[in-house]
């Protein structure tokens, strides 16, 4: 994401985001399903309800329909499977930047 020119910073957990001073910032999150204590839909829940729906792209090594569907339904812009592509990643990083929705192709 760097060498595409975006600014990129990591947290070790979704609580060190969440009480990031960058989370006002954040354009876009790029973030795992299955993270300790907080997983990544929970994450873009805790967003919502905190009053910062950033659009969210989450990643996972065990793709899980029903999974996919929650997750889509709760507003979350892109569910990607691992291994990411990059080209559809950097397609999928470009909608939700554009429009902060997700397009019509949200696998």
């Amino acid at each position: 994401m760097t060498s595409l020119g975006y600014t990129v910073e990591d947290f070790a957990s979704a609580a060190d985001f969440l009480a990031s001073p960058r989370l006002a910032q954040t354009a876009c999150l790029i973030a795992d399903i299955h993270m300790p204590t907080m997983t990544g839909v929970e994450l873009y829940r805790r967003l919502v309800d905190v009053g910062h729906p950033i659009p969210t792209i989450l990643v996972t090594g065990r793709p899980d329909d029903g999974e996919r569907a929650r997750a889509l339904n709760d507003g979350v812009a892109f569910y990607l499977g691992k291994p990411i592509n990059e080209e559809r990643l950097v397609q999928c990083l470009h909608d939700a930047l554009q429009s902060g929705q997700p397009s019509e192709e949200d696998s």
